[in-house]
């Protein structure tokens, strides 16, 4: 198997370097226990992903300006925003191989930073100048606050269907990929061609990287995964595995499956019946097909574009996205 990501990092090392510092330098937060909090979820490691699918989809529509690292932090701030709030309501105990913060330094300090570094993403999004650039953030803001609700009073139902979760995967994770993939048409003055083939790839990268993602939770590798094992199933949250072979399972399976699921101080010999039964009935390799098939479709959406590096890049991330481990 190709180490695509031995490959993508050569090609992107200046552009992580200078949205690296457009973090640092655009964070602007007028205590030290602000940075303290927004350091400990924004440094932890994260891929920066989405602040560079944002750069790398305006440079394919033709961008030339030099205002794209300091925009594109936008989106991470409003993606480290969401994580110390989710944090918090599911209970999570690791986030990245770290503490979560909200068992550092409390539950209030987490959700008031939470809430500063949402509103720092918006006016960094004001500062274009542009009124469809903000009207899209804040879209996108209310989309991510609805799948985190929707998720929430479905917490550990049983009956969640697929169609549900896929609303719940759109508004929590692929509005995001989409918004900065759009935003990034609109700085580059792109055509409406443009613009719908850099959100089409932004959506169904969205999509299908939170499929890899909730097929991650299926491992027993916590040093890699960054949080604990089975931390979805703890949590109550139903995913594309599970759901599938839930339906798929027999009576005596489904039982067994059900009462795992159920128990959240489940052992680990549980879990490894369950995933046991997910490869059984089909769960897993029905969803690794599901996020294949979004990201075909991702890189589809660029064949307007002509050859570069940059449409290589985003084809490059793309199956990067199937293929990460963590």
């Amino acid at each position: 198997m190709r180490d695509l990501k031995r490959e993508i990092l050569p090609m992107v090392e200046k552009d992580l370097k200078e949205i690296e510092i457009a973090l640092a330098d655009n964070l602007n937060p007028y205590l030290d226990l602000v940075s303290d909090v927004a350091g400990h979820i924004l440094f932890a490691g994260g891929k920066r992903l989405r602040p560079l699918l944002m750069v790398l989809s305006a440079r394919i529509c033709g961008y030339k300006g030099n205002y794209d690292k300091v925009f594109s932090t936008t989106f991470e701030y409003l993606h480290a925003a969401t994580l110390l709030h989710d944090d918090l309501v599911d209970g999570s105990k690791l986030r990245r191989g770290k503490p979560v913060a909200n068992s550092i330094w409390g539950n209030s300090t987490a959700v008031l930073v939470g809430d500063f570094l949402l509103a720092r993403g918006l006016s960094i999004a004001a500062a274009t100048g542009k009124l469809k650039v903000i009207k899209v953030i804040a879209g996108v803001t209310e989309s991510m606050s609805q799948g985190e609700i929707h998720q929430l009073m479905r917490k550990g139902a049983l009956d969640l269907t697929e169609a549900e979760y896929m609303e719940i995967i759109w508004r929590k994770t692929a509005v995001l990929f989409e918004g900065a993939c759009r935003i990034s048409a609109f700085i580059a003055n792109a055509s409406k061609r443009e613009e719908k083939a850099v959100s089409g790839y932004g959506y169904n990268m969205g999509m299908a990287f939170q499929m890899a993602d909730d097929l991650l939770d299926y491992t027993l590798d916590t040093k890699a995964l960054g949080k604990e094992v089975g931390a979805d199933l703890k949590e109550g949250k139903l995913t594309l595995p599970v759901i599938y072979a839930l339906k798929e399972a027999d009576r005596n399976d489904r039982l067994r499956m059900k009462a795992i699921i159920q128990n959240k101080n489940f052992l680990v010999r549980d879990f490894k019946l369950l995933i046991k039964l997910l490869e059984k009935y089909g769960g897993i390799a029905y969803t690794k097909d599901r996020a294949k098939w979004h990201i075909e479709k991702a890189k589809k959406t660029l064949r307007i574009f002509k050859p570069s590096k940059t449409k290589k890049v985003l084809e490059y991330i793309a199956d990067y996205a199937l293929l990460r481990k963590a």
